[in-house]
Parts: structure tokens; sequence; C-alpha cells
């Protein structure tokens, strides 16, 4: 049978690939320690778990408006006005199924076939993908590591030609963890404006910031910036709500009325009841979301004291997100692999210890791995990485 074009050169998720061999590795009885999960490892909160439950006893099991229900996108624009200054009114905001759709409906409705949608690396797995899904063309430029893995104003000036549409932002990032200060911001956003090019602010990794960090939208710096960008958030990663597939997006009437109206002929609307349960998750109490915050910080500082303790590898401190990412490409010479997917691989084979291959992230000599789990499964794993690599 033949595919559609638009799919032949479609590439899994890195991520979910790791998580699905390791479970398969562990049904076969092996003892496997899995950093390659992109979700907290925290059960979703009791009270959001009991509204979703309360909403469904109520009735609320039938179709709502695509966008979402009422209530719900009210607490998404307090909870902008809040914690971001940023004003939205209803028809700026729409609620999508996890923050991946969301993403996937901008660039639907707003690229052509070839379009330019530029993405720092390294990068989220699924940018690269969505944008050729739109037909529209990656233009990956490349992070360094003397600016802590983000691009520069001098970069992203060079690469604006007359079919860039558009510019993605990751702050706090996945995979690195690095945050984009105000004064980068400010510099990107100028950048922006002159040349006339939308900005898409995954905010995504938001709640989860250490040491004191300012998180800054880059949608709040000015007028302009305001009109130009596309935020996107959702309840996934802060309330530990992964599986219910509630995220957002607030931006332009006009882009969010074609995302909505792109969602009311392909899902429909978002689920119902984890409508009801991401509404509580906005505005019941945040202790919980605290929490989870601190026990990632405590987590982080324990891995990188752990990893720098290895020769060979290099890891990068984050300041964001659940994740740690690591240069291994002195190991990687070392052991005579061609990349960190065969290094990932090898770690995987003899060491039991699942990691996400930096090849999906645009960086094929790194690996990222996850916190997410517990302190002692985190030792244990660490302690195999080590005898791997000096092995």
């Amino acid at each position: 049978m033949q595919l559609a074009n638009r799919v032949m050169g479609l590439t899994p998720s890195s991520t979910l690939a790791i998580n699905a061999k390791a479970k398969e590795l562990r049904s076969k009885g092996m003892d496997v320690v899995g950093l390659g999960a992109g979700e907290p490892d925290f059960n979703t909160p009791d009270h959001i778990i009991d509204a979703a439950i309360q909403a469904m006893k109520n009735g609320q099991t039938k179709y709502t408006a695509a966008s979402g229900i009422p209530e719900l996108k009210e607490a998404i624009i307090e909870k902008f006005a809040k914690d971001n200054g940023l004003h939205y009114h209803s028809n700026q905001i729409m609620v999508a199924l996890g923050a991946k759709h969301a993403l996937y409906n901008f660039f639907q409705v707003v690229c052509d076939p070839g379009d330019e949608v530029i993405i720092p690396a390294p990068y989220w797995v699924s940018y690269p993908e969505q944008v050729k899904l739109a037909e529209a063309i990656p233009v990956y430029l490349e992070g360094k590591e003397e600016n802590q893995y983000k691009i520069t104003p001098e970069q992203l000036e060079s690469a604006i030609t007359s079919k860039t549409k558009a510019l993605i932002i990751n702050s706090p990032s996945n995979p690195t963890g690095t945050i984009y200060s105000r004064d980068e911001l400010i510099a990107i956003a100028e950048i922006c404006k002159r040349h006339d090019i939308l900005i898409v602010s995954d905010e995504i990794y938001e709640k989860l910031i250490y040491d004191g960090i300012e998180h800054v939208s880059i949608a709040s710096l000015s007028e302009d910036a305001f009109k130009r960008t596309l935020v996107i958030n959702g309840v996934s990663k802060p309330y530990a709500m992964t599986g219910w597939r509630i995220g957002y997006a607030a931006g332009d009437a006009t882009i969010i009325k074609a995302m909505t109206n792109l969602a009311s002929h392909s899902t429909s609307n978002p689920v119902t009841f984890a409508q009801y349960g991401a509404l509580e998750a906005l505005v019941g109490p945040q202790s919980e979301l605290v929490e989870m915050r601190n026990v990632f910080e405590k987590r982080r500082n324990k891995v990188l004291e752990l990893l720098e303790e290895i020769p060979s590898i290099k890891p990068i401190k984050p300041l964001g997100a659940f994740y740690i990412f690591v240069d291994v490409t002195k190991s990687i010479q070392e052991k005579k692999f061609a990349n960190a997917d065969d290094w990932a691989n090898a770690l995987l084979e003899e060491a039991k210890v699942a990691v996400v291959p930096g090849s999906g992230f645009g960086a094929p000599n790194f690996i990222r791995l996850s916190y997410a789990t517990s302190l002692e499964q985190l030792t244990e794993a660490v302690k195999r990485i080590k005898e791997f690599v000096m092995s």
C-alpha cells in the first residue's frame, strides 16, 4: 500500500520508542532502570481526580465546544494574567488535547508549502516532524555550549529569509533545561518584529524552574511581541497529568479561530471530564505542585553531583524541566561507537539503563536522562552508567 508522501519521512518519537523498549525488557524479567520518561512519576493530585469524577457524576460526559469549556478558558485567562502579566479574551484561548495537539494545529493553520520555521537545536523531538507535516521546512540553529545551548540574536538574524514564517522558543527547554533570560528574549522579539515573523513560545515547563530563576514569557515583553506570539502551555507536566491530554494555546484571535476550526473537524473537543480536572488544577490548591517541584530540584542536584564524578561525560546543569542532557562525545570515541544511539543501545543492553539518545533532539553525541523517578532508582542508574563508561 502506498502511503501519503507527507508521512513517508516521518520518524517515530525517540522518547516513546526508548520507553517501549525498556518496558519490553522488563516484561522479560530484566531489571531495567528507565530514565527516558518525559512525565512526572507522581500521580495526579487527589483533588484533581475527585473533580473529574464529580464532573462525570454530574453528567459532564457529553460534547463541549471545540475550543474548551468556558470555565476552563476563564481559568486559563486568569492564570496568564496572574503568572505572566498577559491579558487575553476568551476568543484568544483554545483548549487542546495536550500542548502537542495545540502545536500541531498551529503549524497546520499558518504554514504553507515551502514556508520556513526556525527551530533552535537541541530541540524537542516533535517540532521538526510537525513542521514537516505542515509541508513547511525546518531550519535548525545550533545552540552553542558557550551560550548554554541557546541561540543568539546574531544567529537568528542570519537565518531569516523571505520564506521564514515562525520561530520556536522553548524555555525552559526540553531537552537541555536551559532558560532564556529577559534580555535575550527582548533581543529575539525585536528581530522578529523587524522581520515580521511569528513566535511560538512553548512554556510547558514554566512551573518547574529551579535556583530562583525567573520565568519570562516573550509575549509579555511588548505590545508587538504579544500580538505575534502564540503561547503554548498545559497541565501535563506541572500537575502530573500527562495522560489527561489537556493543553492550551493563547494568541491572535484569527489564528486561534483557525486552530479551533481544524480541531472541530479532527478531534472535536478535548475530553470533557478531563477539562474539569484541568480546571481544578488551575484554580485549586497549588501546594502539591510546589512539593513536586522541590523534589525535582533535590533529585537534579544529587544526580548532577553523581554524574560529574564520571569521566568522559559532561552533563549540562538544567535550570528547569526534569531532564539532564549529557555530552557523551568522549565516551563514544573511547568505546568506538558511531554516535549516541549506539552508545545508548549498548547502555541498555549491557547495563540495563534506558536513556534517550540525542539524535532525536538534533544532538547526535548527547543523551537525555529524566530524573522524574525515585532517588533510589536514579542513584542505581548513575552507578550503572559509571560502570559502563569505565568498563
